[in-house]
């Protein structure tokens, strides 16, 4: 059975033994965006023994200095700013043995003509630095996202194409960066022969990245710990059509793992693919989960009296500081590790879904059941000290 077909919490697991000779790599990954919620899982999962493609050698870069809690994966950390053309050129261009890359990364400003502008020239920097640099390139992962289908923040949904959404939709006629982002991709690996490359669409990650933009799960665990720490009850900030209606995620070590498999099998090469779990959940389920495994009451849900979270989190700052202190966690700030606005904006209305029929009809049939590994992330919170 294939690796990724496993479909498990966790499905590589197998680690290095402490008695195996230096393995000789078969392949380089370069993943760009290290500390994001899927970078991380892919700093974890590619460097295992069991990995397809592999032995894998792996570079990973990020623009801030490396984190205590991405510092235990076996790779080469690289800090660059590839906002920079002269840093990235000087940093990635000497990564002459790279035959993977997996981009993973992105920057938010106001205007999406700003993302697309300077989402682009991030891209542009790391291709004009590998392709040229690196003999044995194969392949190049971009990962975009859903608002292929519904838009930028900007016009969220209002231009959206009706759900599920399939690979084969026309792209918006808005501005998106996503478009941006693939229109260089397609450029730039048409200049070398031979190079292949995969976009992957996931919905909302969860995942495990306290530098995370869009860290959901991060940020309802950040939220329920203020809530036990205040001895209030766990109120739910999203409105009925969210508590009530049928969601989806995408698992960021499925993500990972939908990407190891396009780099190395060739019935996925030049191809774009949504990658979601496979099934759906209810955030009134999920919301007693969360209450659970934080020891918090959760508040009944009364219909019209939803609240912003980003509104209700501007003074918890010092309270926050204090749960730090006292439950001797790892340091951060409140605005560090709680993304309120993402969390209000999933929250504030219903999650359209994709279809994952085309991944599926190419080969990869990985999945995860969003419940177990709603608390598996949650779990991994815990584990390194983000909260008690």
């Amino acid at each position: 059975m294939s690796w990724w077909w496993s479909g498990a919490i966790g499905a590589a697991k197998k680690k290095f033994e402490d008695d195996d000779a230096p393995p000789k790599y078969q392949s380089v990954a370069l993943i760009v965006g290290v500390t994001g919620i899927v970078g991380n899982s892919l700093a974890e999962i590619l460097p295992l023994a069991d990995t397809p493609g592999g032995p894998w050698k792996v570079y990973g870069v990020a623009r801030r200095p490396r984190p205590t809690w991405n510092a235990d994966h076996p790779i080469e950390y690289i800090q660059c700013d590839i906002l920079n053309s002269d840093d990235a050129q000087s940093k990635l261009s000497v990564l002459t043995d790279v035959t993977h890359v997996f981009y993973d990364t992105w920057t938010n400003r106001t205007r999406e003509d700003e993302n697309c502008e300077v989402n682009g020239k991030m891209l542009r920097n790391v291709l004009n630095a590998i392709i040229p640099s690196c003999p044995n390139l194969l392949h190049i992962c971009l990962q975009t996202g859903r608002k292929h289908y519904m838009g930028p923040w900007e016009s969220y949904l209002k231009f959206a194409h009706e759900p599920p959404y399939s690979e084969d939709l026309p792209r918006l006629k808005v501005p998106n960066f996503y478009y941006t982002l693939e229109d260089i991709l397609l450029e730039e690996v048409g200049k070398k022969e031979g190079l292949t490359w995969s976009v992957h669409r996931p919905g909302v990650i969860h995942g495990f990245s306290p530098f995370s933009m869009m860290n959901l799960v991060g940020s309802l665990c950040v939220y329920a710990t203020i809530c036990k720490h205040e001895g209030v009850p766990l109120r739910f900030p999203g409105v009925k059509a969210a508590w009530d209606g049928y969601s989806d995620c995408s698992d960021a070590d499925l993500v990972a793992e939908h990407q190891i498999w396009a780099a190395v099998d060739p019935y996925a090469k030049n191809e774009a693919f949504n990658i979601s779990n496979g099934d759906v959940f209810k955030w009134k389920h999920f919301w007693k989960v969360l209450g659970e495994q934080f020891g918090v009451e959760v508040a009944e849900f009364e219909e019209g009296k939803s609240f912003s979270l980003q509104e209700a989190m501007k003074e918890k700052g010092q309270v926050w500081d204090e749960i730090v202190r006292e439950k001797g966690l790892a340091p951060t700030k409140l605005e560090e590790v709680g993304n309120w606005w993402f969390v209000d904006l999933e929250l504030g209305g219903d999650c359209p879904l994709d279809t994952m029929n085309k991944s599926k009809e190419h080969g990869f049939l990985g999945f995860r059941n969003s419940k177990n590994a709603f608390v598996s992330w949650i779990d991994k919170v815990k584990a390194y000290k983000i909260v008690p």
